[in-house]
């Protein structure tokens, strides 16, 4: 088992659809500029309410990845 060193950062990505595409924006638009990204934790949940229905979900997530040496 090798030994790592995480790092974690939390961001926030949104989605008229739902949570799951909210989650995958926030991975991708992170990817853009983090590399080695091992895991995420979904750390909340809300949304925006319109005329009694979900307008506009928005995960946070912790997204963790390994320092380079």
């Amino acid at each position: 088992m090798s030994t790592h060193v995480y790092k974690h950062i939390e961001v926030t990505g949104s989605s008229t659809t739902g949570t799951d595409e909210a989650i995958r924006r926030a991975i991708s638009k992170a990817s853009e500029s983090v590399r080695n990204m091992q895991w995420f934790e979904v750390t909340d949940t809300r949304g925006h309410i319109v005329d009694g229905d979900v307008a506009h979900w928005q995960v946070t997530v912790k997204i963790g990845f390994t320092l380079e040496d």
